[in-house]
């Protein structure tokens, strides 16, 4: 294949399936997919914003993960939707990077951010009484702000490398977004060091020291919730960490799946698979996973759409007054 030395002003982005008879149940799907997860992740946060109720560290922290969810799927999922109602594949060089750039800055701020909700969950059950002292709104911003800027410089290096690669054996990516393992194959550049980073700086300082994190506070949790005497206060603890338990496992687990198993047994189509999964279902699923799972949140919804009817249709209502 003809190598493309220095010519880098645009890539041709392949999408999800290049079967014509595919294209519209896919634009279909994506769409739907897309709109469920910003009208979810958008009534999260105006519940966080509105309900005083829930003006507490966890939701402070679940309003974050959800702005995040909402980024990264308009990222990677603009595209696919965009290619559709203009037709036109290509993505010009400098927002090929941007892709790169945002994609694995908000991938790594989400994982940093559900370090700091397991932190939360941690002095919530083993330290209950200092509960509101240790997360006060100074100590939650500050961790807050330290998660979205660490995320966001961790992973300057692997841009800066992948955008001095020079050659290209073909401008097509066989993806639905510039991700860096597809323009890592297609490049004929020297890729040892971009290789090299994945592994140290990505694997282990944006992969291992946030599970680190998230799950040694879950070691002096459940050490605590097995000392509580009885079956219902140990249920109950269980339960307040569930939800973030069940999306915990769900990102890590795409996450290997796309990032740490052998290149022969991960070929380019199960990796847009696991792309599309960890892109789109699983921010799709996050609000789902802590409204279904949660009371407060239920009971918020419940307030907000009582409020709702009262102010359409007062004369309906008489617990309105």
């Amino acid at each position: 294949m003809e190598a493309h030395q220095g010519n880098r002003t645009h890539f041709i982005i392949k999408g999800i399936s290049d079967v014509p008879e595919l294209q519209l149940p896919l634009f279909l799907l994506v769409l739907l997919i897309y709109l469920i997860t910003l009208g979810g992740n958008l009534t999260i946060l105006l519940l966080v914003c509105l309900d005083r109720h829930l003006r507490t560290p966890m939701y402070f922290f679940l309003g974050n993960l959800s702005m995040l969810d909402i980024s990264s799927t308009t990222v990677t999922l603009h595209k696919i939707l965009a290619t559709f109602v203009t037709g036109d594949k290509s993505v010009s060089f400098s927002e090929c990077m941007a892709h790169v750039y945002f994609f694995m800055a908000l991938q790594c701020t989400e994982l940093l951010v559900l370090a700091a909700m397991s932190y939360d969950r941690y002095v919530a059950i083993c330290h209950p009484l200092h509960y509101h002292m240790v997360m006060s709104h100074g100590v939650c911003s500050l961790l807050a702000t330290g998660c979205w800027v660490s995320g966001f410089l961790e992973v300057i290096p692997h841009t800066s490398v992948i955008s001095n690669f020079s050659c290209y054996a073909s401008h097509e990516i066989n993806h639905f977004f510039c991700d860096v393992l597809p323009l890592m194959r297609i490049s004929c550049s020297d890729t040892s060091l971009l290789k090299l980073l994945i592994v140290t700086e990505g694997v282990f300082v944006s992969g291992l020291i946030p599970l680190s994190l998230t799950l040694i506070p879950y070691v002096f949790i459940i050490l605590a919730v097995l000392k509580i005497p009885t079956n219902i206060g140990r249920r109950k603890a269980f339960y307040t960490c569930s939800s973030h338990i069940t999306v915990v496992v769900l990102l890590y687990t795409t996450l290997y799946c796309l990032y740490l198993t052998p290149s022969s047994k991960n070929p380019l189509d199960s990796h847009k698979l696991f792309s599309l999964f960890n892109t789109a279902v699983v921010p799709m699923l996050n609000p789902l996973i802590y409204s279904l799972k949660n009371k407060d949140v239920k009971s918020s919804i419940k307030r907000r759409l009582h409020s709702i009817s009262c102010r359409l249709f007062p004369s309906l209502h008489f617990t309105c007054k």
